[in-house]
């Protein structure tokens, strides 16, 4: 049945959100690109994340776009390999222009992460597991 499934975000400005996006190290399949749209590609399996201009967006959801300044829809979650790995993103995310809301920490016990909004204010949690210390 489904082949593949795809995360779509609305932006203001594409170009400047794949330049936030590239700066903190995600990659984007450039073939897929077009003035409206571009294609970010997450993590081994290349989730995708298309990131389309607002107006395009609410063309396709036939929705009003969130006020993220005031509510969220979805928390995009991914995963880090260590808790140096999330460190490290943290610093990246702050210095590409990005908010975090929520700074480096560890949580129950084997977790450690932290979220931060993009330019375009969507919440994004990135989490260390250790799944040794898990009880």
């Amino acid at each position: 049945m489904t082949k593949q499934i795809w995360l779509n975000l609305p932006v203001k400005d594409v170009a400047k959100a794949k330049d936030f996006f590239w700066k903190i190290g995600f990659s984007f399949n450039e073939q897929h690109d077009t003035p409206r749209s571009t294609c970010m590609v997450v993590g081994e399996s290349h989730f995708v994340v298309m990131l389309f201009e607002e107006s395009l967006f609410t063309g396709f959801s036939q929705n009003k776009i969130t006020d993220t300044q005031s509510s969220s829809e979805v928390l995009i979650s991914i995963d880090a390999e260590s808790a140096s790995e999330v460190d490290e993103l943290a610093k990246k995310v702050e210095e590409a222009g990005g908010k975090v809301f929520a700074p480096p920490a560890e949580s129950q016990g084997w977790m450690y992460g932290f979220g931060f909004a993009d330019l375009d204010g969507h919440r994004w949690n990135v989490l260390f597991m250790d799944f040794s210390k898990l009880s």
